[in-house]
């Protein structure tokens, strides 16, 4: 086996033509080959997804992280590359007590897996490639192994991928995996793919061990699904039968070095919407920050939507975050908290057993006239309403912080990334809305506006206690601003 250089972060990415190609089972797939070879891995999602990212964390045991050109400026995502291979932080579960949490031992990343985000070219407003698959690779200098799905194709395959080849010269898309497709229309294919100048690395048939639950938002949650370890695992022996790993490592190793990109990745990639001006704060292992102020972190099956780069930017700047769980603790964490994170999620899938927790629902009702802050998201938004509608059509009471009722639409509501201002026009944040819910009082002290776009609406609840809403933001876009609201 090639083992990667030392000298050089060996890389790949996985991207596809469309969603449902089977990018994520291949990625995690692959990550656990890595892992039976003893090889030290950490993984990012391009884009702004939360759920895949859990399913790398499930098979790694570490945070993976998300690689966002919108987000962040080409520089940067260099960098957050750089950084978190640099440094893996083998204990990065949060620990569930008062204490704070002791680092364990450092490695640096032996490969980097990149999954890529929707279709490869697929960017702002459908119609530019900025924040695509294809910008992070360009920015990272990463080699793309493109995943078809040959199910219901067989020649125009070839010219599918001639076309991905063709569309931009500097595609760095290095080859192709045939999924859902047999061995022997592989054999087939193989010649009139590879003379278009890329090598297969294998095709995976149709095979139940791939076939992973699904929900509204995505794939159903790891903890939920049942008998998981066992299909991933069974799926790594399918992958391990089928994929040529060596020769998957072998292009991984032949990445460029990123430093040298590094220095020109600023005017090497076209942006055609301004970046944000704020630099991320990072969290070293090399010099650890004394917690300041507590925050319980709202993290089970109900409210699970992070940023690992918003966790990390929070205990850089001296947060300690004791998780929770509104679902089951009938008590807030720890006597001394400052502020409570309610992320995004699936409340409205359980919103019978949070509304029947009565205590935990007090608790938070005590906290909020105590002063305490509270930066809710999304699903956490939902939590604090008067009401929430169910799945099954039934609306129950929640913690009724805020008058209003949340209700299922037939579809997602202001989807996409959008940038966040104040009433007095300053720019706040940058995020993303995905959701089929809404509200009756969805708020209106701040605006969001689309990118590349006329359209806007009004959102967010801001005042000196609460900042809550639909929008996920990404708190690296004005560090300042959330650590001044969490603070003060």
């Amino acid at each position: 086996m090639s083992r990667p250089r030392a000298k050089n972060l060996p890389r790949i990415a996985f991207a596809a033509p469309s969603s449902g190609s089977g990018k994520t089972v291949i990625t995690c797939g692959f990550l656990n080959l890595l892992q039976r070879r003893n090889l030290s891995c950490i993984s990012f999602k391009c884009g702004p997804d939360y759920i895949d990212p859990m399913f790398h964390r499930y098979v790694l045991g570490i945070p993976g992280y998300n690689l966002d050109s919108f987000f962040l400026s080409p520089e940067q995502v260099g960098n957050l590359l750089i950084e978190k291979a640099s440094a893996i932080q083998k204990d990065k579960t949060i620990q569930k007590n008062c204490t704070a949490k002791k680092a364990d031992v450092v490695v640096k990343a032996d490969v980097a897996v990149i999954e890529g985000v929707m279709g490869f070219y697929d960017g702002i407003g459908g119609n530019t490639s900025h924040a695509s698959t294809y910008e992070i690779a360009k920015i990272t200098d990463t080699p793309v192994v493109l995943v078809v799905d040959g199910k219901k194709s067989s020649l125009s395959l070839a010219a599918l991928v001639k076309g991905f080849l063709e569309y931009a010269p500097d595609s760095h898309i290095c080859g192709v995996i045939l999924n859902r497709t047999s061995p022997a229309m592989a054999e087939r294919l193989k010649p009139h793919l590879e003379k278009l100048g890329i090598r297969v690395y294998g095709a995976v048939p149709v095979c139940k061990e791939a076939d992973w639950e699904s929900r509204h938002l995505g794939l159903i949650l790891p903890g939920e699904q049942e008998k998981l370890q066992e299909k991933v695992d069974s799926w790594t022996d399918r992958l391990e039968e089928h994929l040529d790993i060596e020769g998957l490592l072998e292009l991984a190793n032949q990445a460029p070095s990123l430093e040298k990109h590094r220095e020109s990745a600023l005017s090497a990639s076209a942006i055609s919407t301004a970046q944000p001006t704020k630099s991320i704060m990072k969290n070293s292992a090399k010099s650890p920050v004394k917690t300041i102020r507590r925050i319980a972190i709202a993290q089970d099956e109900a409210f699970c939507f992070y940023y690992q780069d918003n966790l990390d930017l929070l205990q850089a700047a001296g947060w300690e975050l004791i998780p929770f769980s509104p679902l089951r603790d009938r008590h807030l964490p720890c006597a001394g908290i400052s502020a409570i994170l309610l992320g995004g999620g699936y409340p409205e899938v359980f919103v019978k057993e949070l509304s029947e927790n009565q205590a935990m629902i007090k608790e938070i009702q005590t906290a909020s006239r105590h002063g305490i802050k509270f930066l809710a998201e999304c699903g956490g938004f939902l939590y604090l309403h008067e009401w929430l509608e169910g799945t099954n059509a039934i609306s129950y009471p929640m913690a009724g912080l805020l008058p209003a009722k949340g209700f299922k639409t037939d579809k997602l509501s202001r989807f996409g990334y959008i940038t966040l201002f104040d009433a007095q026009g300053n720019r706040m944040f940058r995020g993303h809305e995905f959701h089929y819910w809404d509200s009756t009082i969805p708020g209106q002290d701040w605006k969001a506006v689309k990118p590349l776009s006329t359209r806007q609406w009004d959102c967010m609840v801001a005042t000196e206690n609460m900042l809550a809403g639909f929008p996920h933001l990404y708190y690296g876009s004005n560090p300042e601003r959330i650590l001044q609201f969490l603070s003060g």
